[in-house]
């Protein structure tokens, strides 16, 4: 056996770490998990261009049962300590929720006990039996009977379905074990796209399995909500499942689901009542940021009335409201789990955005009419100062609408004129007028089809029956919708592309709905990224630390410390799609009932006058450097020297190795080359020698005719010699990293030559062949 500190970290694993785990009696079949990779991969955006960064992948997970873990091993080669891969594998156990962490070298192991905080060295043979470590995290986590129970029902699987990813089946547990513990509030915040639903229905399913709660109640305030659920998630529940319509209740059901406004009424004589306060085991509150958040709301009364001892109330939401009016926190306590939207960019489960801000001249400097003037209707102008808050709420400049409409037909026009668009605007009147000015802009598809846009608000019918047809991926149409606030929430749109904000949006809790309805990724559509096009600064509120920060909980006080929450006045028609949609979409002209006065003048011009464009970084941030001083920066964070890039280099045989490396930080050369065409004619290589280290760089036909005047190749005789001018060719016209390896021999343009195995054969072997491949490699390169 060759001497340990030689061995590869994958020697160590087969030979030393793999075989105590199966001496400790566990089943490496069906209680390890090998290289588990647990996240995606964040998408990295740069131009139009988008990369992969790397997975997070665990060495080992050992599992006590499917979905639940109990112990991560990372392991090292021989050259590292035995606890050199502890704090990556801490960092993991704490993302996956796994108390027990161990990392080893093949000389022994350091154990963490994440629920103690102990750590211990231990040798090989010792390592734990998968019985001591249940045995030490029932008694060290103080894990009563009835958790122990419910953590031995399975969860809901048949073949071909998809399967928990790691958070939620960690919401999934901590919520099992939260009602074992016989907690009777509880609080998810998972951001918009990472599965809410879903994670919803395996807790009711291994709740229902178990007999824990045999009636449960799922709420929702929006009908086409409930109709998603139960033709998608809750699918499996069909048989026992009933959609509570027309407020009658009919108790032969298991699982019903419910609108707000469908249990609502009159005082005293509210449809709920038609069952005992003590007939739902569990109600889950689906969007509990909403109505359900209010004390003085009228849809609380139906939480308030079915909440008898044994009775749980699960409240999901993206974003917990807490305002001096509203709290969850209040009501369902702090969140047993949050995972953020920062959180599943940086997994690759949702898809990062960026954000183009556009200054308008008006926005900028403001509007004063001149003294006596009218406007379009013969309404004389107040005299004062209009400046953005005003604009579409008090005063129209159509102008400015028609720049808006015109900068995003521009947009679309450049990228793809079928991706699917949100532009959010004012308020009803705003919707519509936008509508108008887009249609004029895109007569040549709205003639062809009057539905490629179409404004979709409270008020209007036509436009509320296309919502399916927006959302559904097979359909074209609807492709640009205007609105007001009907689809800041609720709508599963994962194929939106665009969101327009030209509204004044100053709620956190709005904002973070409306931006939920592009963070979905659907790449199959070919949407891997999403663009936020901001006329009125609310991506200002990125910078806001509550944007992807805990939920912190405002209330006001009363002098004698009690909570002091006002009342709010609400919609009269409870949510009734028919009527009203709740949203809060004004009306023509302004509010319902209003009488604010809205002028409108025609006859000022408005121009665009800045515009920048800013990226998601790894860090959350949106940053605002331009891409070439972005990629220096970053390659310059990675090999800190000319010496180190060109060691590195050098080092690897395959480049593509080192080129991935880099997109893994950021780095992706195509969206350069994109954004800059005289960046073209250059390799990789070159390009970032010279961008990082001012190098001057030589194209890749420079470098072909070098080799080529350097006579190397005629070393070489026949066959061998025209295959090494074809891959010269080749790295001329495509880049070195289509001339790694073997694979390349397979290409049609070498079948000439016979097979991959006679081509090698021509330069004496394999081998053979790999070293002419390097030398044609480090011709290429000579300076």
């Amino acid at each position: 056996m060759k001497d340990k500190k030689q061995m590869t970290e994958e020697d160590i694993k087969n030979k030393f770490i793999t075989p105590a785990i199966e001496q400790a009696g566990w089943d490496i079949k069906s209680q390890v998990y090998f290289e588990h990779s647990f996240t995606d991969g964040r998408v990295i955006v740069r131009g139009s261009v988008t990369s992969r960064g790397k997975r997070k992948r665990a060495d080992y997970l050992l599992m006590h049962k499917s979905n639940y873990p109990i112990a991560i091993i990372e392991a090292k080669d021989n050259k590292h300590g035995i606890g050199s891969g502890m704090q990556q594998a801490i960092e993991y156990a704490e993302m996956l929720d796994v108390p027990f962490v161990y990392s080893s070298n093949g000389d022994a192991f350091v154990e963490h006990n994440r629920l103690t905080g102990e750590e211990r060295t231990i040798s090989l043979t010792d390592f734990p039996s998968h019985d001591e470590l249940w045995k030490r995290f029932v008694n060290d986590g103080e894990i009563n009977k009835e958790q122990r129970d419910l953590m031995e029902v399975p969860y809901f699987y048949q073949l071909g379905d998809k399967t928990p990813r790691y958070y939620q089946r960690i919401a999934i547990n901590r919520t099992i074990d939260a009602i074992g513990k016989g907690k009777d509030r509880i609080m998810l915040v998972m951001a918009t796209g990472t599965g809410k639903t879903y994670t919803a229905f395996q807790i009711i399913y291994r709740l229902w399995k178990a007999g824990v709660k045999k009636r449960i109640l799922f709420l929702a305030d929006r009908n086409i909500l409930v109709d998603q659920t139960m033709i998608n998630d809750f699918k499996p529940f069909e048989k026992v499942m009933t959609k509570v319509e027309d407020r009658k209740l009919d108790s032969s059901y298991e699982i019903y689901l419910a609108l707000y406004h469908q249990l609502a009424g009159d005082e005293g004589n509210e449809p709920f009542r038609q069952f005992q306060p003590d007939f739902f085991d569990l109600v889950v509150i689906d969007e509990a940021h909403r109505g359900s958040a209010k004390e003085a709301s009228r849809w609380r009364k139906v939480l308030e009335y079915f909440s008898s001892p044994g009775t749980t109330h699960i409240g999901l939401t993206a974003t917990p409201k807490e305002t001096k009016d509203a709290s969850n926190l209040a009501y369902f306590g702090e969140p047993i789990y949050t995972y953020s939207l920062k959180q599943g960019i940086d997994d690759g489960f949702l898809a990062p955005y960026k954000v183009v801000r556009v200054g308008l001249d008006r926005d900028l400097e403001g509007y004063r009419p001149e003294k006596g003037k009218v406007d379009m209707l013969g309404q004389e102008i107040e005299d004062r100062e209009y400046n953005i808050k005003d604009f579409d709420k008090n005063i129209v400049i159509d102008a400015r609408t028609e720049a808006v409409a015109k900068r995003v037909t521009e947009f679309l026009k450049k990228t793809d004129r079928f991706a699917k668009t949100i532009i959010f605007c004012v308020d009803i009147d705003h919707a519509e007028r936008m509508r108008s000015a887009l249609v004029n802009l895109n007569r040549d598809l709205y003639h062809k089809n009057s539905k490629y846009i179409m404004r979709i608000t409270g008020d209007n019918p036509e436009g509320k029956a296309q919502l399916d047809n927006f959302i559904d991926r097979a359909s074209k149409y609807p492709t640009i919708v205007t609105t007001s606030k009907l689809l800041t929430t609720g709508v599963d749109a994962k194929t939106c592309k665009l969101i327009v904000l030209d509204s004044n949006i100053n709620s956190m809790t709005e904002f973070k709905q409306i931006i939920g309805r592009g963070t979905r990724l659907d790449p199959e559509y070919g949407k891997e990224y999403f663009t936020i096009m901001d006329f009125r600064n609310v991506s200002r509120l990125f910078a806001d630390p509550d944007f992807d920060g805990e939920p912190v909980q405002v209330m006001e006080f009363g002098d004698k410390d009690e909570i002091d929450i006002p009342g709010e006045e609400e919609s009269t028609n409870g949510w009734d799609n028919s009527k009203n949609d709740g949203t809060g979409d004004e009306h023509l002209g302004g509010e319902e009932g209003s009488k604010r006065v809205k002028y409108r003048v025609n006859d000022v011009n408005v121009q665009i006058v800045s515009e920048r464009v800013h990226y998601y970084d790894a860090n959350g941030r949106l940053i605002t450097e331009n891409l070439i001083d972005y990629t220096k920066k970053n390659i310059r964070n990675e090999y800190a020297t000319l010496e180190a890039f060109l060691r590195s280099w050098n080092e690897h045989e395959q480049k593509h190795a080192v080129l991935e490396g880099l997109k893994d930080h950021g780095v992706l050369l195509e969206a350069l080359r994109e954004q800059e065409p005289h960046l073209q004619e250059l390799d990789d290589f070159d390009l970032i020698c010279h961008l990082a280290y001012d190098q001057p760089p030589l194209t890749k036909a420079e470098r072909a005719n070098n080799v080529k005047k350097r006579g190397y190749i005629y070393e070489y005789q026949d066959i061998a010699r025209e295959v090494l001018e074809m891959l010269l060719e080749k790295y001329m016209n495509e880049g070195i990293q289509e001339i790694d390896g073997t694979e390349v021999l397979e290409l049609k343009e070498f079948q000439k030559f016979g097979s991959p195995m006679k081509i090698v054969k021509a330069f004496g072997g394999k081998q053979a062949y790999l070293a002419a491949l390097k030398r044609l490699k480090d011709e290429i390169y000579v300076s």
